[in-house]
């Protein structure tokens, strides 16, 4: 029988609200990109659901960086990436011992511990603050571990950027290029790890309509959003998505 008609209707309605989130996620609001982990997780058999997230993902990846090409500063995006894969792999070498669902509470509660450490530099003087390569050694490892296991890295990646007092363009342009990087390299490992399959392929491709109306709703939003607005709705929706993650397990 043909996996897609065995999906449901609310899993179809997970999907669509997914693939909004995601698109929207990608050109406007990073901080929501945990939220259809949870959905998805929820709704779906746990290793389908960050193989059909991660192919959202790298789609509108696409788009992101079309949109805010211009933006990145490489000098940031180099920074981070060695750091990214070290985690990456750490990553794929956890997932052969441990399974990704008992990894949830941890990347919570790992992203709650870097919320207070992001509240605690905001109290620090600056010559007191780490170095430059401090700070995207810890959470370019994080980032690549977190985003391995569950697609999680986003409030990393957020709290990365953040730091750095990035102006709105330029973080979104950071964002867009370290993620399409990062997500590609994934794509083959996910394959050899079963979590990618045809018929997640299939899924996804009717998700593609959904993807760029999230997308172009983000491209209309992000423009009106004050930068301090901008930086506490980001901050908001991670500490609401690291919760999540914590709670939903013990659930």
């Amino acid at each position: 029988m043909d996996f897609l008609s065995e999906v449901t209707l609310l899993q179809w309605s997970i999907l669509i609200a997914s693939a909004l989130l995601v698109g929207i996620n990608k050109t406007a609001l990073p901080g929501i990109g945990v939220l259809p982990v949870v959905l998805l997780a929820q709704f779906f058999e746990t290793r389908l659901s960050t193989g059909l997230q991660l192919i959202m993902l790298a789609a509108t990846d696409l788009v992101a960086v079309c949109y805010y090409r211009r933006h990145a500063d490489w000098r940031i995006v180099g920074r981070l990436m060695p750091f990214a894969l070290c985690g990456l792999g750490l990553g794929v070498v956890t997932l052969l011992f441990i399974s990704s669902e008992a990894m949830k509470p941890a990347i919570g509660l790992v992203v709650l511990g870097l919320m207070a450490l992001n509240v605690v530099r905001k109290r620090m003087s600056p010559e007191n603050l780490p170095s430059g390569l401090v700070i995207a050694g810890i959470c370019g490892v994080l980032l690549g571990f977190t985003t391995q296991i569950a697609n999680a890295a986003g409030p990393v990646a957020a709290i990365y950027f953040l730091a750095l007092r990035l102006p709105k363009d330029k973080y979104m342009g950071c964002n867009a290029w370290t993620f399409l990087l990062i997500n590609w390299i994934k794509l083959p490992i996910f394959i050899g790890e079963g979590r990618i399959t045809f018929e997640a392929l299939k899924i996804d491709a009717l998700m593609i309509p959904f993807l760029l109306l999230g997308a172009w709703a983000g491209v209309k939003l992000l423009p009106k959003m004050p930068q301090r607005i901008f930086e506490l709705v980001i901050e908001v929706l991670i500490f609401i998505s690291a919760v999540r993650l914590v709670v939903d397990f013990f659930i």
